[in-house]
């Protein structure tokens, strides 16, 4: 082959391959196209599941220790279909009792009325007062729309043949004061709240400890306190106690409140 044919011959080559690499839409160095390629295992997800946190159930000790049923009176009467009062804060516009149907009082949000939505959580019973009878706890759980689980508490004793309230108050969400226990020990009403130095005062929990901030699905710490029935009202009695959820066995903090403005020098 003479040397005009051979140079012809490359440049056909040359136009060829330039050709067939801009129909690619883009153009690569002969490096680029050489170099080996990586290829990524993609792992099935049904063999290799993702790790989740586990969200624990703040709700599971309520009533543990509490019976459910009442051979009292006060044990046959239907309060999935009663009328309850609502404490400040929860009330609605028109400062009505809230009447619940087969355990349910759907919310209501319109340029006319606004309704707090309640359900009928839980039931429990036992002798609050210390007079030998049944008391009965009633549990409303306030329905926000969301995941979150606010709590109203009464308690009825059974009067003149029907029950008549002698306390009640909200409880908070999850970590933020909401509600780990509720139970009768040594005569006294437990109440058990989620959070740091948390109780009651009336119908309200108390304001949390500054910097008691963390996530509402896992609280770090719970407060215990009691209370005793003075022939009117519950009142608080001994020692609030917080305790670490990591480690219930761990002494806890008495009367955190206190401890906090002591230790930072406030008030005494």
């Amino acid at each position: 082959m003479n040397s005009r044919v051979l140079v012809s011959a490359l440049l056909v080559l040359d136009l060829a391959a330039i050709l067939f690499s801009g129909c690619g839409g883009e153009q690569t160095s002969i490096a680029e196209r050489s170099a080996p390629v990586e290829s990524t295992v993609v792992e099935n997800p049904a063999t290799t599941p993702t790790p989740t946190a586990t969200v624990p159930n703040l709700q599971e000790r309520i009533f543990k220790s509490v019976a459910t049923t009442s051979e009292s009176e006060i044990g046959r009467f239907d309060f999935k279909n009663f009328n309850y009062p609502l404490p400040r804060g929860w009330m609605d516009s028109d400062r009505n009792d809230a009447e619940l149907v087969n355990g349910k009082r759907p919310m209501t949000m319109n340029d006319e009325v606004e309704r707090t939505g309640l359900s009928l959580s839980r039931v429990g019973y036992f002798d609050a007062t210390g007079d030998g009878k049944d008391e009965a706890a009633v549990i409303l759980k306030i329905e926000t729309g969301g995941s979150a689980i606010p709590q109203l508490v009464y308690i009825y004793e059974w009067k003149n043949g029907q029950p008549e309230l002698i306390w009640y108050f909200r409880t908070g969400d999850r970590a933020d004061g909401g509600l780990r226990d509720l139970r009768v020990e040594d005569g006294l009403v437990v109440l058990e709240l989620y959070g740091q130095d948390r109780y009651v005062v009336g119908e309200l929990d108390t304001s949390k400890i500054t910097g008691d901030e963390e996530q509402l699905c896992c609280p770090t710490h719970w407060t215990r306190s009691s209370y005793k029935w003075n022939g009117n009202v519950f009142r608080l009695h001994g020692k609030r106690l917080t305790f670490q959820t990591a480690d219930e066995n761990a002494p806890p903090i008495e009367n955190m409140v206190e401890f906090a403005d002591k230790k930072n020098g406030g008030k005494k």
